[in-house]
C-alpha cells in the first residue's frame, strides 16, 4: 500500500498561504458559533492509481501478480456527502502508476511507475504532474528514473523541496530534489538495502499459514518523514528491518540516525508504518506475519522502543493472509489495518500509553484490499480491492470506530491506492 494524506489546494505565493489559513480558521470559528460555513467552492477530487501493465518480475510462487486490468491514474470526483465517486477522467499511463501523492499545496501530484524500466532494464521510474485547481486535471510534468525496480511507494518530505521513493524490487531508498516548478530532478542519493535477509517462514505467523512474498532480497516497501522531517523511516520487508536516517534538507541526502536499524522478527516482514497524530507512536504493520508492532517514538533523536505486538487479524483465525496498509484516524483514537485473503479491515482503539486493543473488522466487499484512506473529513473509509476490479466505500462512526457498508461500488482495474485533494478548501 502506499497512502497518501487528504490535502487541500492553496497557492503557493505566501501571501495567499497566509490568506488560505486565516480563511479556514474563520471558517471553523463561525461553525463552532453556530453560523453556517460557507459551502466549499471546487471540487474534492480522488486519484486511484492502478496496475496498468505486467509486473515487473514474477518469481515462481508470488501470490501478488497484478494482471494490469486499470489504464493507468483515474480521476474521481467526490460526493461530500454521500461519499459515492464519479467518474473525472483516466491519465493514461501503461506503466503501473501503483502510488501517488500530492505536495502540501495541492498544486502536483507524483506517482511510481512500478513496471516501467529503464537505465538498461535497471530501474524503474516516477512522474510529476501539475494539478489544474479547477478541475483537479493532470498535465504530465516530467519522469526520470527512480533509482531501482519496481518503485513502490513516493512521499513529500514536509519542506515541498524533496520527495522520498521506495524500490521494493531494487532493494533501494532515493531521495529527489524539486524544480521551483515542482518537477523532479535527477536523485541527490540512492542507498541500496543489504544485508540478512529473513526465512520463509514468518516468526509469529498465524496458526497454518503459508504467507509468503517477500524474504528472497531486500525490499524497500515504504519510506516516510517524520512529521518534523528532520528524520526518515523505512521498512525493508525482505531484511525484517525498520530503518532511521537523519535528513539533510540542505544537500537532499540521508545519514544514519543514532539508532539505524530496528529489527523485527525474523520473516515476519514490516511492511507499512503510520505516526500516530502526537508524534509520539509509530504502528508497523508485519505482511507476513499479520501482526503490529506498537512503538515509542523520541521525535528529538529517531528512535523507537518497542511497547507491543499484536495480530490484525481476529483471535480464532487460521490459515494465510498478507497485510497491506495501516492508518491511524485524525483524532488518534483509533488505528486501521488492511487484511488481504481474509479481505478485511480491522479496527483497534488506542490506549494512553498507545497500546492497541482490538475492537472489531468489516469485510471489505471485494477481494485483495491492497490499501485504504479516508476521505479529508475522516467520515468515510475506502479500500482499494486490487483483485476485484473496484473501491468499495464505508462510512466510520467516530465515536466506536466502526464501519459500515454503503453499498456503493466504483469500478476501476487493479486499484493500489486512493489519494484525495480538495479543490474547495482554502480558495
Amino acid at each position: 500500500m502506499c497512502s497518501a494524506p487528504a490535502l487541500s489546494f492553496t497557492s503557493r505565493a505566501t501571501r495567499r498561504h497566509v490568506l488560505a489559513a486565516a480563511a479556514a480558521s474563520l471558517a471553523l470559528l463561525s461553525t463552532l458559533a453556530g453560523a453556517p460555513a460557507q459551502p466549499p467552492r471546487g471540487p474534492l477530487m480522488a486519484y486511484v492509481a492502478t496496475y496498468s501493465s505486467p509486473p515487473v518480475d514474477t518469481p515462481p510462487g508470488k501470490v501478488d501478480l497484478p494482471p494490469g486490468n486499470g489504464r493507468g491514474i483515474h480521476l474521481f470526483q467526490v460526493d461530500r456527502t454521500t461519499g459515492a465517486l464519479s467518474p473525472a477522467g483516466v491519465f493514461e499511463l501503461a506503466t503501473s502508476p501503483s502510488c501517488v501523492v500530492a505536495n502540501a499545496a495541492g498544486t502536483r501530484l507524483y506517482s511510481t511507475n512500478a513496471t516501467d524500466k529503464v537505465d538498461g532494464g535497471t530501474s524503474g521510474t516516477i512522474s510529476a504532474f501539475a494539478i489544474d485547481p479547477a478541475s483537479g486535471g493532470l498535465t504530465l510534468l516530467n519522469t526520470v528514473s527512480s533509482g531501482g525496480l519496481g518503485p513502490t511507494y513516493i512521499s513529500v518530505h514536509p519542506s515541498g523541496h524533496y520527495v522520498l521513493v521506495a524500490n521494493y524490487a531494487g532493494g533501494s531508498v532515493a531521495v529527489f530534489p524539486l524544480r521551483p516548478d515542482g518537477s523532479l530532478e535527477t536523485a541527490s542519493q540512492v542507498l541500496k538495502h543489504s544485508g540478512v535477509v529473513g526465512p520463509k517462514k514468518a516468526t509469529n505467523a498465524p496458526i497454518g499459514s503459508f504467507a509468503f512474498s517477500g524474504h528472497d532480497f531486500p525490499h524497500a516497501h515504504m519510506i516516510q518523514p517524520d512529521a518534523s522531517g528532520r528524520f526518515v523511516l523505512a521498512a525493508d520487508l525482505g531484511l525484517d528491518q525498520l530503518l532511521v536516517w537523519k535528513f539533510d534538507a540542505t544537500a537532499g541526502r540521508l545519514q544514519p540516525a543514532a539508532q539505524p536499524v530496528i529489527a523485527l522478527p525474523p520473516g515476519d516482514g514490516p511492511r507499512h508504518f503510520a505516526f500516530h497524530p502526537d508524534g509520539r507512536r509509530l504502528y508497523s504493520l508485519q505482511e507476513e506475519a499479520s501482526t503490529i508492532v506498537v512503538f515509542d517514538y523520541d521525535a528529538t533523536n529517531g528512535r523507537l522502543t518497542q511497547r507491543q505486538t499484536l495480530s490484525s487479524l481476529p483471535p480464532e483465525f487460521r490459515g494465510s493472509n498478507f497485510t497491506s496498509g495501516i492508518l491511524v484516524s485524525a483524532d488518534g483514537r483509533f488505528v486501521y489495518a488492511a487484511n488481504r485473503l481474509h479481505d478485511s479491515i480491522a479496527w483497534f482503539a488506542v490506549g494512553a500509553d498507545g497500546t492497541l486493543t482490538f475492537v472489531g473488522e468489516e469485510w471489505t466487499r471485494g477481494d485483495y484490499p491492497r490499501s485504504f484512506a479516508f476521505d479529508p473529513t475522516g467520515r468515510f473509509l475506502y479500500s482499494c480491492n486490487q483483485r476485484s476490479d473496484a473501491v468499495t466505500v464505508f462510512r466510520v462512526n467516530a465515536q466506536t470506530g466502526a464501519l459500515s457498508f454503503t453499498g456503493q461500488y466504483t469500478p476501476v482495474g487493479n486499484p493500489s491506492v486512493i489519494a484525495f485533494l480538495d479543490l474547495g478548501a482554502g480558495r
